[in-house]
């Protein structure tokens, strides 16, 4: 991607001025630069992309600093409709989706094909197989009028007309009991084999409650869209996403500058006029911030014009830690396919207790001593982002606060990177 250049004259006019590049903002730009506004978005980093970027960290091993499996933008028109593939994209369907091994040797895969799935279930456990395509069949009328409702401009009455279209034969009443309920009992309706329960569990912790506290169980019935979406991996790393995206911005006559830190939002006569970039003032008729809601309330806004609700606003103490490696050689699961073992998510989970266990450790401000995993290997399907021969390896575990009870995150990190790489 070349390299755009600064703003150019001080006082000079856009319809809408963004404020960071994150995936957020950049398709909301892409989408009003397509609609015919004039759009420049500024990004105080040297490269586009916020949580979805890919960068070189060790000479020759490509990492994603933040999302690296694509689920939900797959669930939108967002790909399709902004042409992203003609700006670079290529997506790498990954199948199966997630593989989850177990200490006695035996793993679960789950495919794309919900049917292959619940069939090698059923081989691996008599019954499993079966009340796990009962509980897609049960829960994806559900996910899917919530799908639709992510996808549903908002409002009362869109909303509200949205869902009486779409409950179908869903028993309303019935679902709404269920909602509320953890999403560890509702899995027990359904399934007995831990093997089982036990990555599916973690998938949901993933949203950040534990298994067993109330009005969870969306996190859970979420869980038969991965079947229609699917898990995908842009050729490249993640940030070839917002790569593309940027790409349509330009293409459509937007501007997208990096390195260029927007120091405030400029405020004239009650109203927003513009931002006050490194470089000079861009007078705008709209101002649309995709960086966090303090950033843009609590320090971009002038002083006069911050909500009284900043003061009792309030962000969550983390949540997650990741280990990033680069190998001399692919990572192995003995007795389990090497290519097949190492495509999508490895959901490394002895079972809800130790989800819970963690989450404990986690509200009592410790890291988690025996963190439940996902680790990922792209570098499986895409020869792009390592060395033949070689791997690129991401491990995430939870829980981890951000703040410690007893001691700082300069004492604790390489403590907490060795249990991360020993509990591998």
């Amino acid at each position: 991607m070349s390299t755009p250049s600064r703003p150019g004259r001080r006082g000079r006019d856009v319809d809408v001025a963004v404020i960071g590049a994150g995936h957020n903002g950049l398709v909301a730009a892409a989408y009003l630069a397509k609609a015919g506004y004039r759009v420049a978005v500024f990004e105080k980093r040297h490269v586009v992309g916020g949580a979805v970027v890919t960068e070189e960290v060790v000479p020759g091993y490509r990492f994603d600093l933040g999302g690296s499996a694509h689920i939900l933008i797959r669930l939108t028109p967002i790909v399709d409709e902004l042409e992203l593939e003609s700006h670079g994209l290529d997506y790498i369907d990954l199948d199966p989706m997630f593989f989850s091994p177990s200490s006695d040797g035996s793993g679960v895969y789950f495919y794309r094909d919900a049917d292959r799935t619940a069939h090698e279930l059923e081989l691996m456990a008599p019954g499993q197989g079966v009340g796990y395509r009962r509980f897609l069949d049960d829960w994806l009328p559900f996910a899917e009028m919530v799908k639709d409702l992510f996808l549903t401009v908002p409002g009362p009455f869109q909303i509200g007309r949205k869902v009486l279209r779409k409950r179908g034969g869903m028993n309303m009443r019935e679902a709404l009991g269920t909602i509320t309920q953890p999403y560890g009992r509702v899995l027990d309706r359904y399934l007995t084999d831990e093997r089982v329960i036990a990555p599916m569990v973690w998938m949901a912790a993933q949203s950040g409650p534990p298994p067993e506290e109330t009005l969870t169980a969306p996190f859970l019935l979420w869980h038969p869209l991965y079947h229609v979406g699917g898990v995908a991996r842009p050729r490249g790393g993640s940030g070839e996403l917002t790569r593309a995206l940027a790409a349509c911005i330009r293409s459509h006559g937007g501007e997208v500058h990096v390195d260029t830190p927007v120091e405030s939002v400029v405020v004239e006569g009650g109203r927003v006029v513009g931002i006050e970039a490194e470089g000079g003032r861009v007078s705008a008729r709209c101002v649309l911030s995709a960086c966090h809601v303090l950033e843009t309330l609590d320090r971009l806004l002038p002083e006069d014009h911050r909500p009284d609700a900043v003061s009792r606003m309030r962000t969550g103490n983390g949540f997650g830690a990741i280990l990033r490696l680069a190998l001399d050689r692919p990572v192995s699961y003995p007795g389990h396919d090497p290519v097949a073992s190492r495509t999508g998510l490895q959901l490394l989970c002895e079972g809800r207790q130790q989800v819970s266990a963690a989450y404990g450790e986690y509200l009592q401000g410790r890291p988690a001593s025996n963190p439940p995993l996902v680790a990922m290997t792209f570098s499986a399907v895409d020869d792009s982002l390592a060395p033949p021969g070689h791997e690129v390896l991401w491990i995430w575990g939870q829980y981890f606060p951000r703040f410690l009870a007893s001691s700082s995150w300069t004492e604790a990190r390489s403590t907490v990177a060795r249990s991360l790489l020993d509990q591998f």
